[in-house]
Parts: C-alpha cells; sequence; structure tokens
C-alpha cells in the first residue's frame, strides 16, 4: 500500500493501469489499495475518470539520506517507520533489543502517540514530526538536570529558524504560539541514573496539521501559523543541529548555564498561574526556575519550589 503511495507522493495524476503495471497487480487491486490509503492514513485522492488518480496535495516522505545531506554535522543514524505505535515506544523496544545509542526513531504516523499525564498525541499519517532521540547517559546525574527544559529550548530555536517567531516556552515541556500548543517533549528513563542509562528525548511537532477533532487543548501548526507547508526533513535536520549544540552545552557545564535563556523566553514568567497536582490547586506568581529546571512560584508572599512528572501548569482567570 505504502508502494502505491511512494507512486503518488509527487501530487499528479497517474492511471489506474500506469500504476497496476508498477506494482504488477491489477487495476481492480490498484482501486482496493487506494480505498485503504484513504480509510487508513485519512488522505484524501482525487478520483477522475480519463485522468486517473491524483493525491489532493503533493507528499513528502521522511528520508534519512535528505536529512543527513540537509544537515552536514548530522550524528545519529535514523530509524524511519511508516506507521507504528509510538516512537518512544519503539525506542524502548530498541534499547530493550540492545542497539547502540545515540539514535533517532521517526514515524509517519503514530497509532498510539502519548504526551505527558497520559495523554494522547494525535499522530496523523505525514503531517507533522514524532521524533524520540535515545542518548546513553554515563553515571551523572548532573547530565539529567533539567534536560526536558533544554530539548524545550532546543525545539523552539528549531521553529524560530524555520520562521515560526512567536514560538515560546511553557513550564515544563511545551512549545506555545500565542498560547496554543505547537510542539510538546516527553522524555523516558530507563536503566540506573547513578550508573548507566538510556533517555529518550521524545518531540511531537505539529507541522503541516490543519484539522484534528480529537486534540483536547488549543493548538496550532506551522502551516496554521505561516500559511505555508513545511519540508519535515528540513525540520528534522534543523531540530538535529539545535539539540547537538544545546546537548553540547548542558553536558559541557550543566543546566545552571541555559537556566538564564529559557527564563528570557518562559512565556509565563512573571505571571499569575495555578499549578494543578491531582486533586490539589496552588496558586502563585512565576518566579522561574531554578538550577536543576523546578518552577520557582511566589504562594502568599513566600517562593516555593515545585517539580514532577504529574504537574500541570494553567494562567490564571486574572493573569
Amino acid at each position: 500500500m505504502l508502494t502505491l503511495l511512494k507512486l503518488l507522493k509527487d501530487g499528479r495524476f497517474h492511471s489506474g493501469q500506469a500504476l497496476g503495471a508498477a506494482l504488477g497487480v491489477s487495476r481492480s487491486a490498484v482501486w482496493k489499495q487506494l480505498q485503504h490509503l484513504e480509510a487508513d492514513l485519512g488522505l484524501s485522492i482525487h478520483k477522475i475518470r480519463g485522468r486517473g488518480y491524483q493525491l489532493a496535495a503533493p507528499l513528502t516522505l521522511l528520508d534519512p539520506v535528505e536529512i543527513a545531506r540537509l544537515s552536514p554535522s548530522w550524528q545519529w543514524p535514523v530509524l524511519v517507520f511508516d506507521s507504528i505505535d509510538s516512537t518512544n515506544a519503539e525506542a524502548l523496544r530498541a534499547i530493550d533489543r540492545l542497539q547502540i545509542a545515540p539514535f533517532l526513531v521517526l514515524a509517519e504516523r503514530q497509532t498510539a502517540g502519548r504526551g505527558r499525564r497520559g495523554r494522547k498525541w494525535v499522530s496523523p499519517f505525514a503531517e507533522n514530526v514524532y521524533f524520540s532521540l535515545v542518548l546513553r547517559i554515563d553515571g551523572g546525574m548532573r547530565q539529567l538536570e533539567g534536560l526536558s527544559l533544554v530539548v524545550g529550548l532546543a525545539v523552539m530555536q528549531a521553529l524560530r529558524e524555520l520562521g515560526v517567531s512567536e514560538a515560546g516556552l511553557k513550564w515544563p515541556n511545551d512549545v506555545l504560539v500565542d498560547q496554543k500548543k505547537i510542539a510538546g517533549i516527553l522524555l523516558e528513563l530507563v536503566g540506573d541514573p547513578a550508573d548507566v542509562c538510556h533517555v529518550v528525548l521524545g518531540v511531537g511537532i505539529n507541522v503541516n496539521m490543519q484539522m484534528a477533532d480529537e486534540v483536547d487543548q488549543q493548538w496550532t501548526s506551522m502551516r496554521l501559523e505561516s500559511g505555508k507547508m513545511f519540508d519535515r526533513n528540513q525540520l528534522v535536520a534543523t531540530l538535529g543541529e539545535m539539540l547537538q549544540k544545546y546537548l553540547a552545552r548542558h553536558q559541557a557545564a550543566g543546566f545552571s548555564t541555559i537556566r538564564a535563556e529559557w527564563e528570557q523566553n518562559h512565556l509565563w514568567q512573571g505571571r499569575a498561574v495555578s499549578l494543578i497536582a491531582g486533586v490539589n490547586q496552588i496558586d502563585g506568581e512565576v518566579l522561574g526556575i531554578d538550577s536543576q529546571g523546578a518552577l520557582r512560584l511566589k504562594v502568599g508572599g513566600v517562593e516555593k519550589v515545585f517539580s514532577g512528572g504529574e504537574l500541570s501548569l494553567r494562567l490564571r482567570n486574572d493573569s
């Protein structure tokens, strides 16, 4: 089925006879495969008698060779999947298979993409970037301090580099444009942080998506913000370059040297917020973050520090 898609990706008309000849199947079999493409991948295909079949819009698929060409400093082996449950889940399975880190997992589609706090990450085919980079960490807890915030900075800078100039950060793991989510980060750790462990840096970026009824929060995409389509291979290459830069800084000198830059780009700095922890709500004002990436809030005139994967930050109505 995906072989057929690759024949159609140029956005031109192709006759059923030509497609059948290329695939070595009958025109009837081509028709059935086209129906599956529409049903399974949510693609729109034009069918015009006498002209054949055409994708509603040209499609660029993820290509490790193209990514490496676009980024001469590219360092990581790339595994690309047409469809997978989630890139983070596959990255964890690859660690179990003793795949040597670092390596990157990409997918055209996720069937069970996930974000923080168990949320579903909507992942349509060939529209967005689903990206999981696996790193090996040898005996250094400091290398994990503020790591998700470092990844967020790299994502934000990649978006700005490609023209989404209003992208900014929200503690702990979101990238927003005008209070709408455009990217999220999910880190997962396996092994012993005090000895040898692996960390999966999971990133989801809304790139060319224009509709998503399943998303349960305000969202946007690079295309909605700019009005143009983006080459996802270029985005992956640019993000890779930014990650190399920020990870090198983090490894050399720790998160404390990156802290001020993160705070400068925190959209909710100085704002009145509510911190949600299960059924509990804490109201305060954002002071910033500490040297380990924990959130600093002024609560009742007193500074308090909060960290943890199950925390959620929201703007207060009076902010």
